[in-house]
């Protein structure tokens, strides 16, 4: 997906040592839900609780007509480019799983022109692995960290057999994140139209 402009965020993952960060550059016109999938692609999530951005207090997520409450707006109608330029703002908060309340930060970095031929997303660098998913929170992936170096933690067999032990909290899984960037980049590419045959 190339649009003319790009954007370089910087996507931090809030309260959590060792530090978690990612920089990516996607289209400056991306949605705000197709947004939400390049941070799942770059976490390595699963996508399967609730989530929202927050814009100078202003939600964006996936509307719910069946819960009878005010939601957020919805995030499939509204573009990065128009979010930013309509409050002004340079950094946005991205919530994931309420229940374990992982909270990300998500600065721009710079506005730049897009590289011709390059579809985007892609990752431009990465630190840090992100936590397993449903491990609690930043508490959780605290005592999940402690569990695993620990082979007399009371539960260091339970987490091992959990998330096994491959686990590396300094790994980001840069072929992974690239992977599946590349995969979201292909879905998202402007297919060229095809050429209607002259009837005869």
């Amino acid at each position: 997906m190339n649009s003319g402009l790009a954007v370089r965020l910087k996507i931090t993952l809030d309260d959590v040592t060792p530090q978690v960060m990612w920089r990516v550059e996607v289209p400056l016109s991306i949605r705000l839900d197709r947004l939400h999938l390049v941070m799942q692609a770059a976490m390595g999530w699963e996508n399967y609780h609730l989530w929202e951005f927050r814009v100078q207090g202003v939600g964006f997520g996936p509307p719910d007509p069946d819960d009878g409450f005010p939601g957020p707006l919805n995030a499939a109608k509204a573009t990065l480019r128009l979010v930013l330029e309509d409050t002004g703002a340079k950094t946005l908060k991205y919530l994931y799983d309420f229940g374990d309340g992982w909270e990300h930060t998500v600065k721009v970095e710079r506005i730049l022109d897009a590289t011709p031929g390059l579809d985007l997303p892609i990752l431009i660098a990465a630190h840090g692995a992100c936590p397993p998913e449903d491990v609690g929170g930043p508490p959780g992936y605290d005592e999940f960290r402690a569990a695993v170096a620990d082979p007399k933690h009371e539960r260091h067999e339970e987490m091992l057999e959990w998330r096994g032990p491959d686990f590396s909290a300094d790994d980001p899984d840069l072929d992974r994140i690239n992977a599946d960037l590349a995969t979201l980049a292909k879905r998202w590419a402007r297919k060229p139209t095809a050429r209607r045959s002259a009837k005869r």
